[in-house]
């Protein structure tokens, strides 16, 4: 009897457990909670903007905009409490949701910080129109810029806003822009080509290991006649003999580097000879 009495008890500790792990499992109903907006359904979220936009808080504005379930009605909804709206963060988070309907992101991209509008024209998610308003707001900023916020956004710039920032005058701004991974040769080619870029950019770009190696660069650098003496010396027995003739013939280069390329074309063309 004894034995039996203890399977009776452990039977029903294992049934009292399963009702309370069961009941820990149930999800809360209880949305106004730390961690409720961010669980919702985009049913429920709907309903609780309904019953509480006025006495909505920021901190739970935002826990919305950060629940996977958010769809662009429920921001629409967010955005009815008008009072909110009043706070930087929130119009800032409401302007990078990837699902805020177009128009209300340009209502308030104008008013944005340049880090957050960097962090808008970076991200693939957010529409293609809010991502080009966002770019022309940011080349707008530029000017006002420091040099170390110039260096910190030409790392991550997209190819429009690299395209006017390629034309700084400070060495840390084009070193930081050689290394961002959304340069191309074809956007780089008109600073190296330029007339009116600085030598010591293009000694630079020369030097740069990612950029020094490619051929069109290297040919750019050539045939552009602020480029240091050395770096086109050094460039000359690498290129093609048609590029080389261009270069010997070009006259706006020093005598010492038609010289060059004249010797070299005399070398390479006895070789051919033979």
């Amino acid at each position: 009897m004894v034995g039996m009495g203890r399977r009776v008890e452990c039977r029903r500790l294992r049934i009292f457990g399963a009702v309370r792990v069961e009941a820990m499992a149930e999800p809360s109903r209880d949305h106004r909670g730390a961690g409720g907006w961010s669980r919702a359904s985009a049913r429920e979220l709907l309903e609780l903007l309904a019953a509480r936009r006025q006495d909505l808080t920021i901190g739970e504005a935002r826990r919305v905009l950060r629940n996977p379930f958010t769809t662009s009605e429920v921001i629409e909804g967010l955005l009815g409490a008008r009072r909110l709206l009043a706070s930087y963060e929130l119009r800032s988070a409401i302007a990078r949701h990837r699902r805020t309907p177009e128009a209300a992101a340009m209502r308030f991209i104008g008013g944005l910080y340049w880090r957050d509008l960097l962090e808008i024209t970076v991200d693939v998610r957010i529409s293609p129109a809010v991502r080009r308003v966002a770019e022309k707001y940011l080349v707008q900023r530029l000017k006002r810029l420091t040099v170390g916020e110039k260096v910190t956004l030409a790392r991550r710039a997209t190819r429009e806003v690299l395209a006017h920032l390629r034309t700084d005058p400070s060495l840390r701004v084009i070193a930081a822009l050689l290394e961002n991974p959304r340069l191309t040769e074809s956007a780089l080619l008109p600073l190296v080509a330029s007339e009116s870029t600085l030598s010591r950019v293009l000694d630079l770009v020369a030097s740069n290991p990612r950029w020094g190696r490619l051929y069109e660069i290297r040919l750019a650098l050539s045939r552009n006649t602020l480029s240091p003496f050395r770096v086109i010396l050094s460039i000359l027995p690498t290129l093609r003999l048609s590029d080389l003739r261009t270069v010997a013939l070009q006259e706006a280069h020093s005598s010492v580097v038609r010289h060059r390329a004249d010797e070299l074309l005399e070398a390479r063309e006895n070789v051919e000879s033979i």
